[in-house]
């Protein structure tokens, strides 16, 4: 039975390719995605990919991992990752396996990005590699054991 993964992408992600491409590259948002789906498909996961820019959304759809059977979740919340308690405790409430994604090292930008509430959550926390951070979490997810 293939594992079902959440995606979820928060505030300013959906500018990939136009914000600040020194620091995200000139790759769209729609590349993020379609490179998401296919690593996806290659480790046998049915793979959701969603982007919001509302901190609340991004609260019901974590909550919708659990009542939609979700084996995981992958959030890069963006800036949300420093200010969202929301968030932590939404992913705290649905108790599944959560894998932190950033395509830059937070702990190598600005003071106030060095900490994560999400990250006293997650079970893992991918920084610093871009796209690639995406593939080594749906890696990570599809060979993890299932939680009891």
């Amino acid at each position: 039975m293939e594992k079902k993964i959440l995606v979820i992408n928060g505030v300013n992600l959906g500018m990939l390719g136009i914000r600040e491409p020194e620091l995200y590259g000139n790759q769209t948002y729609d590349d993020l995605e379609k490179f998401i789906k296919f690593w996806g498909k290659q480790y046998g996961l049915k793979v959701t990919v969603f982007q919001s820019d509302k901190e609340g959304e991004i609260c019901q759809l974590i909550h919708g991992a659990y009542w939609r059977g979700y084996d995981g979740i992958i959030i890069n919340a963006g800036a949300y990752t420093h200010t969202s308690i929301a968030i932590l405790d939404a992913l705290k409430a649905v108790d599944k396996p959560t894998v932190e994604v950033h395509l830059t090292d937070i702990n190598e930008r600005e003071e106030f990005r060095k900490f994560s509430y999400i990250s006293l959550y997650a079970e893992k926390v991918i920084v610093g590699k871009g796209f690639e951070g995406y593939k080594d979490a749906l890696e990570y997810l599809a060979t993890a054991e299932p939680r009891e």
